[in-house]
């Protein structure tokens, strides 16, 4: 299998070209895949654009695609990209999206920090061979299926409705109903499922070794061929707690947090996750933590509409962060995007059509009056707080930064002490 890593916004091409970090060549099949998956992603952020039909620009996508023809490209977080240190950028985004999706964590030995050698989905396999091995040494659920069919013999009971319709020449046959204590139920479906992707898609020896022992004792249990019906019916009451640190996992997996349009035919080993999304959840679970535990946090806030028509409310807006707490309110918004604290001229990089965003968020959820935040990730150019901005002399906004690799926000304002009250 041949193996890219690019970061967000690289560009491909087929043409023969020394590979780096910011553009790659990959093979003329992979570029026509990608072309044709491109199109097939509806609205918000696209994949990738075409230049000049010879160079494909990646977005914010960020994660594994894996193509048919069995070209493999990785492409990793561009704003912790420091001196192009690969392993620290795999080992951000992994912090990252363990916190966005609730995934455990473990302690981390030296065999973990190998894997920071090897791209995200052998990453996400690994962790969940492992998973499902704790799991089995702690047993699986059985429960008990009820079984209608037609026999020559008596058990269980007999299914009266059906035995009445029993033509005359079948009378000698009993249609019966009867319960069996089976493992094949709908979490163990997509289990095995999960570890059949993993046997064909690994390139790990180790991962490869154990999905295959471990299919060896899922025999009585048949392939999930309905997914999305399968995890409704995942329970998650005391008797199936052992479930609970696997099913992150297999959904990943199984490719329930993966945009839609890419869960066609193919997926391979695909793994895609838009940045400006991870980065919001990420900071989402990390405020949960730090607040006290009588505020209140929407994300995101849906109560507000910019205007009215005919009794009717629209363009809802839906700021991402929106903290109550003792009669104050706080809104915040995340964006993922490098800025300069010393281009003053380039107005730092800030986006014009954001602060027309926020400015319609504080007149509608703060009514003109109160603080806002706009928080981006913290870089070597982003690392000093930004003079306020005023669209009134009620109504301000700040520009902070969240530092993902030490978990902090810089900013000196209510907010920081709303935090550092909880921390109290």
């Amino acid at each position: 299998m041949l193996s890219i890593t690019v970061r967000e916004f690289a560009r491909l091409t087929t043409s023969s070209i020394e590979s780096t970090l910011d553009r790659a060549h990959i093979p003329a099949s992979a570029f026509d895949y990608l072309c044709k998956l491109a199109s097939s992603f509806k609205g918000g952020t696209g994949l990738l654009q075409v230049e000049d039909r010879a160079w494909l620009k990646l977005d914010n996508y960020v994660g594994v695609i894996e193509t048919p023809c069995g070209t493999r490209i990785e492409i990793l977080p561009k704003s912790f990209m420091a001196e192009d240190c690969i392993i620290k950028a795999r080992k951000l985004l992994r912090k990252m999206i363990e916190a966005s999706f609730d995934l455990p964590t473990r302690h981390v030995g030296e065999a973990s920090l190998e894997l920071f050698n090897t791209p995200l989905s052998e990453w996400v396999m690994e962790r969940f061979v492992d998973s499902f091995n704790s799991l089995i040494k702690r047993g699986l659920r059985a429960h008990y299926q009820r079984i209608d069919e037609e026999q020559f013999f008596l058990k269980g009971q007999i299914n009266f409705s059906a035995q009445m319709r029993q033509s005359p020449s079948q009378q000698h046959k009993f249609q019966i109903r009867h319960d069996i204590f089976t493992f094949n139920r709908a979490e163990n479906r997509l289990l095995k499922l999960a570890l059949l992707r993993v046997s064909k898609t690994t390139e790990q020896s180790k991962t490869l070794r154990l999905s295959q022992d471990l299919l060896s004792l899922l025999n009585e249990v048949t392939a999930s061929t309905e997914i999305s019906r399968d995890f409704s019916v995942w329970y998650n009451d005391r008797l199936m707690s052992d479930y609970k640190d696997i099913r992150p996992w297999c959904e990943l997996i199984l490719g329930e947090h993966m945009p839609s349009s890419i869960l066609g035919e193919w997926r391979g080993a695909s793994l895609l996750f838009p940045m400006e999304k991870l980065f919001e959840r990420y900071v989402v679970k990390w405020l949960k933590k730090q607040l006290p535990s009588e505020a209140i946090l929407h994300s995101p806030a849906r109560s507000r509409y910019l205007c009215e028509h005919l009794d009717a409310s629209f363009f809802r807006l839906e700021p991402d962060i929106l903290i109550e707490h003792e009669g104050k309110t706080w809104l915040l918004d995340t964006k993922w995007k490098r800025l300069n604290s010393s281009d003053r001229g380039s107005k730092y990089g800030l986006s014009q059509s954001d602060f027309y965003q926020l400015f319609a968020y504080g007149n509608k959820y703060l009514g003109g009056q109160g603080h806002m935040f706009l928080i981006y990730p913290m870089t070597s150019t982003f690392n000093q707080p930004l003079p306020d901005f005023s669209f009134s002399e009620t109504l301000k906004l700040s520009a902070i930064q969240f530092d993902i690799e030490n978990d902090k926000l810089i900013v000196e304002q209510e907010l920081l002490q709303l935090i550092n009250k909880s921390c109290n």
